[in-house]
């Protein structure tokens, strides 16, 4: 009688302890919802610029972390992704006068279509083969944006139209915010959902094992082309997002720069890790702009920041959460 009675008081704890973690990530939520609601009524137009900006390289780093952190593949094509996606809204938008609707799909549609080609190879190669090519991936597709000129308008550049919907909150940039808000709440929520479904498993078990997955009954194959098409998916949108609030997309924009910093986000935040990624995005992306009356500390600081989170936490930000506060725990969270 007494195991029994043990038994249903550790079931009743730990039914109580899950229905507790709920309420408080429900209740953080939708505080963070009203904060973020709410933000631009705080700063101005350059700040509110700034913070654009930031959720834009947080659903770049969610994207990015999807294939380097929960599929564990060492492959370095996030900012030919970021430049098809931004190329692809400004072109559409330019040449077809696409409504921005249609030219974000067109984003997301591109970004997937070149996440598949990289994919590909994946099958065949791993590690740093696969960084090479990756790599490699990256620079054919800046060499296309300069010399397609016909087309991408070549090294100099286009201007990409501003949809007058954007103006009708008073601030174009306030409007740019609710527009980038939205979507990346939808994808990054779309993106949880899919990292806790079955197929999240499976990034997971390939992350940890591809013989022993394959030996289980996953699909290697379908596990990578589903997981580096959603990543081509999240970084293209986000690099039409990126094209619609600079106004411009310039081939320059989509280089080795751009990879580093986004590779350095994702590891500041943590491998495996939806909320360090989030906040690894906010983190760099800010950090400059504080820096930026200090001339030539900007560079020292980054460097010294990733050296320092690379020594002394290791799991990044999304690690540190993850153990100080178990409400947060992701489940799929990268040991």
């Amino acid at each position: 009688m007494s195991k029994t009675a043990d038994s249903s008081a550790t079931g009743n704890y730990r039914v109580n302890h899950l229905a507790r973690g709920r309420t408080l990530r429900g209740l953080g939520l939708a505080t963070c919802l009203a904060l973020l609601l709410g933000l631009p009524l705080l700063v101005n137009e350059y700040q509110q610029f700034v913070v654009n900006t930031m959720v834009i390289y947080a659903l770049i780093a969610v994207g990015f972390n999807v294939v380097l952190g929960y599929l564990g593949q060492l492959a370095f094509a996030n900012a030919a992704f970021f430049g098809v996606g931004a190329y692809a809204t400004g072109l559409t938008m330019v040449h077809l006068a696409l409504p921005l609707p249609l030219a974000l799909l067109a984003a997301g549609a591109a970004g997937t279509v070149a996440g598949i080609a990289v994919a590909l190879p994946a099958l065949r190669v791993q590690g740093h083969y696969l960084a090479i090519f990756t790599l490699a991936f990256g620079e054919l597709m800046r060499w296309v944006y300069v010399h397609a000129d016909a087309v991408t308008f070549g090294p100099s550049g286009f201007n990409v139209p501003r949809p007058a919907a954007l103006g009708l909150l008073g601030s174009p940039e306030r409007g740019k915010y609710y527009l980038f808000l939205a979507v990346a709440i939808i994808a990054i929520g779309a993106t949880v959902r899919l990292l806790r479904s079955r197929f999240g498993r499976a990034f997971v078990a390939v992350r940890n094992n591809e013989r022993a997955a394959a030996s289980l009954g996953v699909s290697v194959a379908r596990a990578k082309i589903i997981a580096f098409g959603w990543s081509g998916f999240l970084v293209g949108v986000a690099g039409g997002l990126y094209a619609l609030l600079n106004g411009r997309v310039t081939p320059d924009s989509f280089g080795l720069a751009q990879l580093l910093l986004n590779f350095a986000i994702v590891m500041i935040g943590g491998l495996g890790s939806v909320l360090g990624s989030i906040l690894g995005a906010i983190l760099l992306t800010g950090a400059p702009e504080l820096l930026r009356n200090f001339a030539g500390i900007e560079e020292i600081v980054f460097s010294l920041l990733l050296i320092g989170v690379l020594f002394f936490m290791p799991k990044g930000i999304g690690g540190l959460i993850a153990a100080r506060i178990p409400a947060l725990r992701e489940p799929l969270h990268r040991e």
